[in-house]
C-alpha cells in the first residue's frame, strides 16, 4: 500500500514538473539568450600571446605565465617538451628559466636527479597567456601597490 501510493506520488511530482517546463516559454540556459533549439556560432579562439618575455607575478608563489606557445607540446610519462628548454642541463643553450629548484624535491624535501613526478605535467600549475580582454571585471591590487598606498597615507596624514 506504502509503496503504490509513494509510486502515485513521484508520478504525479514528475508529471507536473514535465507540465511546468512545457508551458514555459524559454528554459533558463547559459546560451546568452539563445534559444535551446538553435545552435549558435561559436566565437573565435583568442590567439596565444607568444612574446617569451616573463610576465609580472600578481601574488606571491603564483607559478609563471607561459610566455610562448605550447601546442602540440609532448607531455607524457616518457616525454616532457618543456624540458627540452627549462631542464637545468639546456638553459645555457636556450637561454630559457630553469624550472624551480622546488620541481626536484620530492615530498619529503629531498632533492632528486630528474624533476619530481609531482611536478612533471607542466600545465598543471603553469598556463599560457590569451591576447584577450577579461571576461569579468578584475579589481585585484597587489601587495606591493597596497603598501605603497598605505606608506603613502601614513605620510600624508603625519604631515
Amino acid at each position: 500500500m506504502k509503496k503504490s501510493i509513494l509510486a502515485l506520488f513521484s508520478v504525479s511530482v514528475l508529471l507536473s514538473t514535465i507540465a511546468t517546463f512545457s508551458q514555459a516559454e524559454e528554459v533558463a540556459t547559459l546560451r546568452d539568450n539563445t534559444s535551446i533549439s538553435d545552435q549558435k556560432t561559436a566565437k573565435k579562439m583568442p590567439n596565444v600571446s607568444n612574446t617569451d618575455i616573463k610576465q609580472k607575478r600578481n601574488y606571491p608563489m603564483q607559478p609563471p605565465i607561459i610566455p610562448h606557445k605550447v601546442r602540440n607540446y609532448q607531455t607524457n610519462l616518457k616525454v616532457n617538451k618543456c624540458m627540452s628548454c627549462h631542464s637545468r642541463n639546456r638553459t645555457d643553450e636556450s637561454q630559457a628559466p630553469m624550472v624551480s629548484v622546488t620541481h626536484y624535491m620530492d615530498r619529503d624535501g629531498n632533492f632528486l636527479a630528474e624533476v619530481s613526478p609531482r611536478r612533471y605535467f607542466c600545465s598543471q600549475c603553469h598556463v599560457p597567456q590569451l591576447e584577450t580582454d577579461p571576461l569579468v571585471e578584475n579589481t585585484f591590487v597587489d601587495m606591493n601597490t597596497l603598501m605603497k598606498e598605505k606608506a603613502k597615507k601614513a605620510k600624508a596624514e603625519q604631515e
